[in-house]
């Protein structure tokens, strides 16, 4: 469910994420951070449009090549 408002264009906010799941934004946001982006090798970006924070999948850059180079 995340990773599908994850991955549409415009991506989500954590409000949009929180109000899909019934999480609190706390879980939402340890979500993209242990499992999307270190288990699962996600590419998450996260960025400022007009006062909200956007976060969205990019498959153009996948993390898991970022991070086994780092290894």
């Amino acid at each position: 469910q995340l990773v599908a408002l994850l991955r549409r264009p415009e991506g989500a906010t954590i409000a949009q994420m929180v109000a899909a799941t019934g999480w609190q934004a706390h879980s939402v946001r340890s979500l993209i951070s242990a499992v999307l982006r270190k288990k699962l090798g996600l590419h998450i970006v996260s960025e400022k449009v007009e006062g909200e924070r956007l976060y969205r999948i990019d498959d153009q850059a996948p993390a898991a090549m970022e991070m086994a180079e780092a290894q």
